[in-house]
């Protein structure tokens, strides 16, 4: 069962013992969910078409005069208003919503994490990453499981994310599956 996203972070009695669908980590999201421990270090990245103007851009200075998109509740949104308080951010209920604002020219571009970035340029025409963020080197944004709040569970699936770290596995995955993120360079 699938269940959307900012559902899965209220408070409350979960439909689900485990929900494995990129949630980072924050401290607001703590207070009414659990989480494993991390399993994935994640940057947030541009994603734009190649006729937008977004296209161009190389610095976050570039990003100034374009409008971004994100999905709501998100640590994406969180991100795109974080740039720069003149640089306008239309938020969305999913990304597929946000994909199709970009594909119909409503924005320049839309902010999600680089693994969400990669799904997405691959699903528009034309898509690609304009780059990643620059990441704040004290705060490290993470991604873990999200299990209910008190969960007997939450030691016992964050030993197995332990493990698997710690055997390489996570490593492994990441290379076989994110290798591209040399081809997303960062925008300073």
């Amino acid at each position: 069962m699938r269940v959307p996203f900012a559902q899965a972070l209220i408070p409350g009695p979960k439909t689900f013992d485990a929900n494995l669908s990129q949630f980072s980590i924050t401290e607001q999201r703590k207070a009414a969910v659990d989480f494993s421990a991390p399993y994935f270090d994640v940057t947030q990245a541009i994603v734009t078409v190649k006729s937008s103007p977004a296209a161009r851009a190389r610095s976050h200075q570039d990003l100034k005069s374009l409008k971004l998109g994100a999905q709501v509740g998100t640590t994406s949104q969180t991100a795109a208003l974080s740039l720069d308080g003149s640089i306008p951010v239309e938020v969305y209920n999913t990304n597929a919503d946000a994909k199709l604002a970009l594909s119909n020219r409503e924005i320049d571009a839309l902010v999600a994490d680089l693994p969400t970035a990669f799904a997405v340029a691959a699903e528009l025409r034309d898509g690609f990453i304009v780059g990643q963020l620059p990441d704040d080197a004290d705060d490290v944004e993470q991604f873990g499981i999200v299990l209910n709040k008190h969960s007997p569970l939450t030691r016992c699936v964050s030993s197995v994310v332990d493990g698997l770290r710690a055997d390489g596995t996570l490593t492994r995955l990441e290379h076989q599956w994110l290798a591209d993120a040399g081809r997303a360079p960062i925008l300073n």
